[in-house]
């Protein structure tokens, strides 16, 4: 660890029987893009709630930039700027007073607030939506709006939780250039993503798999553990036939093809028998970090 702003170990939460975090370790770096990744139910959002204080540990530690957050909740607050899944701002003021709102709930100073607002406006480029009704903006508008608000008091830990969901994607892509931005200036991200293309974007990756962390790495190392020999894309062909071929180590359905995985010594042969099947399409593909999100939740389920 070179210099961790987050540190948890063995962070549990149940909610009666239910456990919904079962005993997750992991650190985030000082300006480290975090990508928590899972399935609805996973665990993700329950976890960072721990994290921003708003939600009591059921057991374990963690500390987020310097406080203890299980014992001392109410004090990262100040420190920390938090995206929940939900719209967060009021959609009958407008951007202006919403930042006055939550300057106030800050305790910034007045005249501070408005230079903030200047800076983080023209960081999400909405210096000139101010006065409109945050209601009325379109989508991609509001999720910035909450962005410069979650800024509002310079933290130096930003919690995104699903911050582009329901976003299209142009949207989304603005808006992730505004995180890798916030990141090269030394704020830390922590951020879950329904979309796998998005957490490409992340340095390092948990992936939650029915509330237990069940791999955290690189998006390269993640794919080159969970995803190993060959892939190929097939198109056309019978799964049970494929599955069937020596050498092949698991077909999975993706859409409207298969994606097939072979041993790297029999990768030419498969290759070749697919070839030679008529009605068949084939062609070698790069693994992505959809497909490691498939293995871990096929290997959790068997």
């Amino acid at each position: 660890m070179r210099d961790p702003v987050i540190t948890v170990r063995d962070l549990s939460r149940h909610f009666g029987k239910f456990v919904a975090v079962d005993r997750v370790s992991f650190h985030v770096e000082k300006g480290e893009i975090f990508g928590f990744l899972g399935a609805n139910g996973a665990g993700k959002s329950t976890t960072i709630r721990m994290l921003c204080g708003l939600l009591e540990a059921t057991g374990g530690e963690a500390s987020v930039a310097g406080v203890d957050v299980v014992r001392h909740p109410a004090q990262v607050k100040g420190v920390i700027g938090y995206m929940s899944q939900k719209f967060s701002l009021y959609t009958d003021l407008t951007v202006e007073e919403n930042f006055d709102f939550f300057g106030g709930a800050y305790g910034i100073p007045r005249r501070r607030c408005r230079e903030r607002e200047d800076v983080v406006l023209g960081l999400v480029g909405l210096s000139d939506k101010r006065s409109a009704v945050t209601g009325s903006l379109p989508g991609g508008y509001r999720q910035r709006a909450a962005l410069a608000c979650a800024l509002l008091h310079e933290p130096r830990i930003l919690f995104l939780d699903e911050p582009t969901a329901g976003v299209d994607p142009v949207a989304r892509r603005s808006f992730w250039n505004l995180i890798r931005t916030l990141a090269a200036g030394g704020t830390t991200i922590f951020v879950t993503t329904h979309y796998m293309d998005e957490a490409e974007y992340c340095a390092r990756i948990g992936f939650m798999v029915d509330g237990k962390l069940r791999a955290l790495d690189t998006p390269r190392d993640l794919k080159r553990a969970h995803v190993p020999g060959h892939l190929f894309e097939v198109r056309g062909a019978d799964p049970a036939a494929v599955k069937a071929l020596p050498g092949v180590l698991q077909v999975v359905p993706f859409g409207a093809s298969l994606h097939v995985t072979a041993e790297v010594e029999s990768a030419p042969r498969v290759a070749a028998a697919l070839r030679a099947t008529s009605g068949v399409e084939s062609r070698a593909i790069e693994p992505t970090l959809e497909d490691v999100f498939l293995a871990l939740s096929r290997r959790e389920a068997a």
